[in-house]
């Protein structure tokens, strides 16, 4: 049973809803009430990264990353011919965000080092994950 059917029969101010936090971008604002607006709530106009609202959570890295995509996207002049390239494109990213790139919040170790994924694969993190898969991809076939 969904939240808002257990809530639908409370007074409206009484009823806890999941609630949805966003900042002053109006596109936000709009979208939601078009999709969301009788069934949950909008904290609308927080700034990004205020922890002084009591937030849980804080997205300064989902903005980050968010970023560094478009940024990365910007570069590729031809944009992606189909939906396979785009998926290709992002699973590379995410592959070198988890085993390549040292996170500084981590102390300098990758996720997957921090999930204890131990490929050992050296200096030259990049070259040496793709011989991983390589070398690992024609024993599977």
């Amino acid at each position: 049973m969904g939240v808002f059917e257990k809530e639908k029969n409370k007074k409206v101010k009484d009823r806890e809803l999941i609630e949805f936090t966003c900042d002053k971008f109006a596109n936000y604002k709009s979208a939601f009430m078009k999709l969301f607006g009788r069934v949950c709530k909008l904290n609308f106009g927080v700034p990004i990264a205020c922890k002084k609202y009591n937030l849980k959570h804080n997205n300064n890295a989902i903005e980050r990353y968010n970023g560094k995509i478009k940024d990365r996207i910007k570069n590729i002049r031809s944009g992606f011919k189909s939906f396979d390239n785009a998926k290709c494109f992002m699973d590379l990213r995410r592959t070198i965000h988890n085993f390549v790139n040292p996170n500084q919040e981590l102390y300098g170790r990758t996720p997957a080092e921090m999930a204890e994924i131990n490929l050992k694969l050296g200096r030259n993190k990049l070259l040496s994950l793709i011989k991983f898969v390589r070398d690992n991809y024609i024993t599977l076939i």
